[in-house]
């Protein structure tokens, strides 16, 4: 009687579980489905972009120029590497920190909007910057991206290239390129200027990259000259950078839909 009773107690518990078991898990459940409802992140809110009015617009344009004695010219000798004096023609490379045109004109120079756009953000490019390691140098010399924009490092030598650029305000990278292989693609999060580029394998090799945050920058050709397209009217610094005459800098009141000439002179040892 007593091993009836107790089968008959056991079947009551088996049959009553999945009942008490469903009560259980509906408390908890929506618990749990709380817990998670709240710990899922919420979607960020879409970033409210820059605009620029096309009909108020205006331009900033200048010229960049040098007074000195002319600077000195290196010469690059690339014998220990005879794949590099092969791609440079086989003939030793002349270069010079300051490159001069016409009538002292200075290029490589870049140009750039320092301040007057501050709570302004502006919609990065999504075609990349290229740079490129053609003759055992680097080309361009001087660049600029915007942060966020993609930079592809180009190896178009038949040469093993490494690119190591040293930016004190975003992530440091070094990486090697064997002749033939794919761009190496980097966005740079923060603005910066200027961050060295330099290759470990051939010490001669270097070039200058600017990342900013909004796309009111340009970079001289040898006439020196620069162009600011579509800037929004405002009071602005405008600074010039050169790699060994450093940087100047220069006031610019941009009224509606106009444009201002603004020049600039380097002179040796200021």
């Amino acid at each position: 009687m007593h091993h009836v009773l107790s089968m008959t107690s056991l079947r009551l518990a088996i049959t009553l579980l999945p009942a008490g078991l469903l009560i259980l898990s509906g408390c908890g459940g929506d618990k749990a489905a709380t817990a998670a409802k709240e710990a899922t992140p919420k979607e960020a809110a879409p970033v409210a972009y820059f605009r620029v009015d096309p009909g108020t617009a205006g331009t900033l344009r200048g010229r960049i120029t040098y007074k000195g004695p002319k600077p000195a010219v290196k010469v690059i000798s690339m014998e220990e590497e005879s794949a590099c004096q092969q791609a440079s023609g086989g003939k030793p490379i002349s270069e010079s920190d300051v490159v001069l045109g016409k009538d002292g004109a200075v290029a490589n120079v870049f140009v750039y909007i320092k301040t007057g756009l501050e709570g302004k953000k502006f919609e990065a490019p999504k075609d990349p910057v290229v740079l490129d390691q053609k003759g055992c140098l680097f080309v361009p010399r001087v660049l600029a991206v915007q942060s966020g924009q993609p930079l592809a490092v180009r190896n178009s030598d038949a040469v093993q290239h490494n690119v190591h650029p040293a930016p004190r305000n975003n992530r440091e990278w070094n990486e090697g390129m064997s002749p033939g292989a794919p761009d190496i693609i980097h966005k740079f999060a923060r603005q910066e200027t200027m961050i060295r580029v330099k290759c470990n394998v051939h010490p001669w090799m270097r070039s200058w990259l600017a990342v900013m945050d909004h796309p009111y920058f340009a970079i001289t050709g040898a006439d020196g000259s620069f162009e600011l397209k579509n800037v929004p009217p405002g009071d602005y610094t405008v600074a010039v950078w050169q790699e060994k005459l450093g940087e100047l800098t220069q006031p610019a009141s941009l009224a509606a839909s106009a444009s201002q000439q603004l020049d600039f002179a380097f002179t040796a040892g200021k």
